[in-house]
């Protein structure tokens, strides 16, 4: 349902900006989540990559935008600008190993020759809705078009974590007649998610520039790098999890797309 709402929402805004416009531009981009901010109390991602096999590049991948830009003058513009995402991952714990025993299953040191593999899949997406001001310092008449720009965003997001959780918080001794006496700590099936019917947003900004290449009478290439920021909070949902995590929603962005000038 949050997909089919997300995207309405999207249709919608496309539609009602095309009276607005003076360009139309459709992008692809590649956009890099920054996912780990060291700024950030209690940063979820940042457990994640201590715990689990992910590493950032995994969750790297192609997405797309509209942007819709309106001329106020030689130099100066509006722009309002839609980008999606989104990457579904799956990962395991690092050092531990899980195994079943009548009264619960529990992590064990990856020492021990387990039953199986514990680890959990994230998926999550963000849709941010920008309006930016954007500066062509050469004016638009020029053969080649750099600019430069910022601007505010809504990010609609959620994130979703499914399969095995270990709680590091509830540590159970395990009394090995080799070893002595081992931590272990409980393991959990989890399908939980923030966002569950209808996205949350949250406020960010994002800072960007490039460059236009006229190709025709009323198209140009469009060249340009991203950098946006926003940090959504995350409830108790997941176990194990301090209240009130956030989620680094920001990243860098390359594009490449094509203006129509009407």
């Amino acid at each position: 349902m949050k997909k089919h709402l997300a995207l309405s929402v999207i249709v919608f805004l496309t539609v009602a900006s095309l009276a607005f416009s003076n360009t139309l531009t459709f992008k692809i981009n590649y956009f890099m989540p920054r996912l780990e901010n060291s700024k950030l109390q209690y940063d979820f991602m940042r457990t994640e990559f201590s715990q689990m096999n992910f590493t950032k590049t995994n969750f790297q991948d192609t997405s797309f935008g509209v942007y819709y830009e309106y001329f106020l003058d030689g130099r100066f513009s509006l722009v309002f600008g839609i980008d999606t995402f989104s990457k579904s991952k799956a990962g395991f714990y690092k050092d531990y190993v899980g195994i079943n025993f009548d009264d619960g299953t529990f992590a064990f040191p990856n020492d021990y020759q387990g039953d199986f593999d514990p680890g959990h899949t994230l998926d999550f997406s963000v849709t941010p809705i920008q309006l930016a001001f954007k500066i062509a310092p050469l004016g638009r008449r020029a053969k080649i078009i750099p600019y430069v720009g910022a601007g505010v965003g809504l990010y609609l997001w959620n994130i979703r974590m499914r399969g095995d959780i270990i709680d590091f918080s509830d540590p159970w001794i395990y009394d090995d007649p080799d070893y002595g006496e081992v931590d272990i700590f409980p393991i959990y099936g989890v399908d939980a998610r923030e966002g569950e019917n209808f996205p949350k947003a949250t406020f960010g900004y994002q800072l960007f520039g490039g460059v236009m290449f006229p190709i025709g009478n009323r198209l140009t290439l469009d060249a340009e790098f991203k950098f946006s920021h926003a940090a959504g909070k995350l409830k108790d949902a997941f176990q194990g999890f301090e209240p009130n995590n956030l989620f680094d929603l920001g990243g860098y962005q390359v594009s490449i797309g094509l203006n129509y000038w009407f």
